[in-house]
């Protein structure tokens, strides 16, 4: 068995009234998540304890907004994640700014949000709402295999509104444990992850040392933003036509390259026998990932689900994993160091002196985490490995060069 979590986005059908709770329950969260941020950055040593800064914000919080106790405690909560990742920079000699939150998002718990087969309820700044989902036809799609599954949990959710389309849609977390879809061979050596680290300049890099560079989305992107900047200028209702067309041939163009991507990732997989590829945990990784925008956020997921349909379809599993810590542990010797990180894209060990493109070694990481998630009893079951550039390594950090 092994645990699996998986995402679904789900859009939700909210009448007037209830949108414009949801509107002002999200006003009044950012303001909390800003409102912590600035009590902390009042210190010169920016602490990042949730008990002192609930201590130094609660009263003040629950006394400024409507917010019921579960999503003041919420707000603080995505305020000191935040704090963290900017002090974590700041001690690798970075560049790092106060955090700001301004995008139109509430994250929800099984305290503040009770789901429903078809429907949630939502805690709101005036009492809770119920908004029913809006489902596609059950088949073969995320929200009929991980929501309509009861073998899955949901463990919470993020609300989320896209002010373009003037929707919300709930970005629901499931887990489920469940068995591996790869038949048991009963040989230990071919129990093998595939690391893969996301990011803005590399949108992908694997355990094997394979990059697919962020470059040419970047730029593609920038480039549509420019031409619909100029559309916007112009004003005129044929500019506005044009500038709808053109946002339906980017969309079309970005979910194609992604599926190049996406299939890519899961034939270095199948090149390596492969069973799970396991990326970071995506919830607030735009928090966590800096200069990251809204649409890497969605770039991210939407190449997390295409891999996942396709790696399915070869009978492997993909996950995600929590990413604490990866870009500062060493994934030769173990260490973890704030300082192992030297530059954007170097990564050097204090302490070993292992020096490797820091993403790579991120990805390296990650598999790691989970082949310990993975690990069985020192007793009996099989040995995890992670597929290397050459070869393979075990939780144990026994190396097995690839056979010739």
């Amino acid at each position: 068995m092994m645990e699996v979590r998986r995402t679904v986005v789900v859009k939700l059908a909210v009448d007037d009234s209830d949108a414009s709770l949801l509107q002002e329950t999200i006003e009044e969260y950012l303001w909390a998540a800003n409102y912590v941020v600035g009590d902390a950055w009042r210190d010169e040593h920016k602490p990042t304890s949730k008990q002192k800064l609930h201590e130094r914000t609660y009263a003040d919080v629950r006394e400024e907004t409507r917010l019921q106790a579960n999503l003041v405690q919420s707000a603080r909560n995505k305020a000191v994640e935040a704090i963290k990742g900017v002090v974590a920079r700041w001690q690798a000699g970075k560049n790092a700014s106060r955090p700001q939150f301004t995008t139109p998002s509430v994250r929800y718990d099984k305290r503040s949000a009770t789901f429903h087969d078809n429907h949630v309820s939502l805690s709101t700044v005036d009492g809770r709402i119920e908004a029913d989902y809006v489902l596609p036809p059950e088949g073969d799609n995320p929200q009929t295999e991980y929501l309509r599954d009861d073998d899955y949990e949901i463990t919470g959710a993020t609300l989320q509104y896209r002010e373009a389309t003037d929707t919300f849609f709930l970005h629901v977390g499931t887990r489920a444990e469940v068995e591996s879809e790869i038949p048991d061979t009963g040989d230990a050596e071919h129990s093998t992850v595939l690391g893969v680290d996301l990011g803005i300049e590399q949108l992908a890099v694997t355990s094997t040392g394979q990059f697919w560079s962020g470059g040419f989305l970047n730029h593609r992107r920038r480039e549509y933003e420019r031409v619909r900047g100029d559309l916007q200028q112009t004003g005129t209702e044929s500019a506005h036509r044009t500038l709808a067309q053109l946002g339906d041939r980017e969309t079309r163009w970005v979910k194609d390259y992604l599926h190049r991507i996406s299939k890519a990732i899961v034939q270095e997989a199948l090149a390596h026998d492969c069973e799970t590829i396991v990326f970071e945990e995506l919830t607030d990784i735009r928090e966590r990932m800096p200069n990251a925008k809204q649409f890497h956020a969605w770039a991210f997921r939407r190449l997390y689900d295409y891999v996942a349909y396709k790696a399915k379809a070869e009978g492997i599993e993909t996950t995600q994993v929590d990413p604490a810590y990866t870009s500062q542990r060493c994934s030769k010797c173990g260490t973890t160091l704030a300082e192992n990180r030297s530059s954007q894209s170097r990564f050097c060990c204090q302490k070993c002196g292992y020096e490797v493109n820091a993403d790579y070694n991120a990805a390296k990481n990650i598999g790691v985490r989970q082949l310990r998630a993975e690990q069985k009893s020192p007793h009996g079951g099989p040995t995890r490995h992670l597929a290397l550039k050459s070869g393979t390594l075990s939780v144990n950090g026994e190396y097995s060069p690839a056979a010739q």
